[in-house]
């Protein structure tokens, strides 16, 4: 069986659907923050107003994601980890961030096979953020459906 080149490979951001579906996921992460009482501690690391952070989220996924590098073309490399060093960032900062991602991505009109590697990015950058004691833990991978009940934890 031949492989298939990479080149030719769709990234996850066109296979998505691209700067429409993508713009929607961040508003909806975003609006979950704005709503669930249980994220208000990373709610409150964010300004009052969201619209520059769903902005600049959504420059920064479309790179990160294969699709326009939006973020790198307007402001250069993100620095993501150093920006964020000013905020402590541990376990429950990243589940919460997750829990609002999980949510706007039940959300989208997308397979579950998407579903989960667009999930499986976001965890991976989220681990990345943490930076208090508590983040020797690895994330447990817990796939959450609408009602909000775990159907998948490894």
């Amino acid at each position: 069986m031949a492989s298939v080149p990479a080149s030719s490979v769709e990234s996850l951001y066109h296979r998505l659907g691209g700067e429409p579906v993508l713009k929607d996921f961040v508003a909806k992460l975003y609006g979950f923050m704005e709503v669930l009482p249980e994220v208000e501690s990373i709610r409150n690391m964010h300004a009052q107003e969201l619209s520059h952070t769903r902005d600049r989220v959504f420059m920064f996924l479309s790179g990160m994601l294969g699709g326009p590098p939006l973020y790198m073309e307007a402001f250069g490399h993100p620095r993501l980890r150093r920006k964020h060093l000013r905020f402590e960032i541990g376990n429950q900062e990243r589940d919460q961030w997750m829990l609002c991602a999980q949510r706007a991505a039940d959300e989208l009109a997308i397979t579950s096979q998407l579903r989960e590697e667009l999930i499986d990015e976001l965890a991976a950058m989220a681990n990345h953020l943490r930076n208090t004691a508590d983040t020797d833990q690895a994330m447990p991978r817990c796939i959450v459906n609408n009602a909000d009940n775990v159907v998948a934890e490894s």
